[in-house]
């Protein structure tokens, strides 16, 4: 029987390229948005939905499906800046934007989960790269990597692991102006051990990897070129 995966998050950036990396290996993918028509530009079956609420999150399971595996993928961009400078409310906004949606979505989830699924959480490297300017960053996915031991005890024999993203070219720079997001990745490029930024499908193929093989759970794994080893990167990181 094919199995069935949903992409929370999937009509953009690393959710995108991993909705596609499951359905180019056979599995029938679902993926959910807040825009229909960015879910249609993603050409595979969607629902759109908002987990800003409890109903949003609820909204998402339907039709009786029981999934497989469950990638969290929900994005957000705000949070960065050195603590002096950091505007709190952005960062409550933050939370607000990717740490609850994944709680809420993943509780929501719990009936629909098959018994043996995989759920994996699409967290970023500023959780324990300690670079400046990324404390609050460093709290909203560190808050997010802090759930995945807990939970793959609680849940067994539902897997639960997260991937930690490092620099990656996503629409997540899109806020930068070219010549200026061109210029970050060169400065990172130059400070990373892997000696450039990532690309989304590498994320997908480590997402994957996670999701399918059924003797890792509790597990966080970077996919970052070295991030955490790195000196000197710009503050402004992911």
């Amino acid at each position: 029987m094919t199995q069935q995966v949903l992409v929370a998050g999937g009509t953009s950036g690393i959710g995108l390229a991993t909705a596609h990396a499951f359905a180019a290996r056979g599995f029938a993918v679902t993926v959910t948005g807040r825009d229909q028509a960015r879910i249609d530009k993603a050409g595979l079956p969607g629902v759109v939905a908002d987990a800003a609420t409890d109903e949003g999150a609820l909204a998402t399971f339907g039709g009786g499906v029981r999934y497989d595996h469950l990638v969290l993928a929900l994005g957000g961009s705000l949070g960065a800046g050195p603590l002096a400078q950091l505007d709190l409310g952005q960062l409550r906004a933050a939370f607000e934007g990717k740490f609850w949606p994944h709680l809420r979505l993943l509780r929501a989830a719990l009936p629909h989960l098959a018994g043996a699924a995989s759920v994996t959480i699409v967290s970023a490297s500023s959780a324990r790269a300690a670079l400046p300017g990324t404390a609050g960053l460093a709290a909203l996915n560190g808050a997010l990597e802090a759930l995945v031991g807990p939970l793959s005890v609680e849940l067994a024999p539902v897997r639960v692991n997260a991937v930690s993203p490092g620099v990656i070219d996503t629409p997540w720079w899109d806020g930068l102006a070219a010549a200026d997001r061109e210029a970050l990745f060169a400065s990172f490029a130059a400070a990373l051990p892997a000696g450039r930024v990532g690309r989304a499908e590498e994320v997908a193929e480590a997402i994957v990897a996670l999701a399918t093989n059924g003797y890792i759970t509790g597990t966080v794994l970077p996919v970052a070129g070295g991030v955490q080893l790195a000196t000197g990167a710009p503050s402004s990181s992911r």
